[in-house]
């Protein structure tokens, strides 16, 4: 491959690396404010606090399967110049039937810990490809 275009490829994988962390960095904002309000719910916000919290976690859901399209399209893109990476964000199941229908501490507890659970693999996404798209920029 000539230089011109393994560079373009390169752009082409720094480009594909921002938008997964702009799509990884969303969730993160979406389950931060989720999990804030199953806080609130665990000490009694009511089924506003509950409907809010499912909301919020509609959007974070949303925004992580927006992250894994940009996670695979970033690792095609790393294919491009010879870099091989893995990264699978299973992210599915809130607890949503649980969360509404059993509202209780039990059920507050058990979706509190999906949602940090899902905060600590997006955190981990965030890091692993800040560390790929760094050495990216070295090539």
């Amino acid at each position: 491959m000539n230089q011109l275009r393994y560079q373009r490829e390169l752009d082409d994988t720094v480009e594909a690396a921002d938008y997964a962390l702009k799509c990884l960095r969303q969730a993160k904002s979406e389950l931060k404010v989720a999990s804030n309000l199953g806080l609130w719910d665990m000490l009694g916000g009511g089924m506003f606090v509950t409907f809010a919290k499912r909301n919020k976690m509609r959007k974070a859901q949303d925004a992580m399967n927006e992250a894994k399209r940009a996670l695979s399209r970033f690792s095609t893109e790393l294919s491009n110049v010879d870099r091989r990476y893995a990264l699978n964000l299973d992210l599915d199941g809130f607890l949503g039937f649980a969360d509404y229908f059993f509202d209780g501490i039990v059920a507050d507890f058990l979706v509190q810990n999906k949602i940090d659970q899902a905060k600590h693999e997006v955190d981990h996404a965030i890091s692993e490809v800040e560390s790929i798209r760094k050495d990216l920029l070295v090539l």
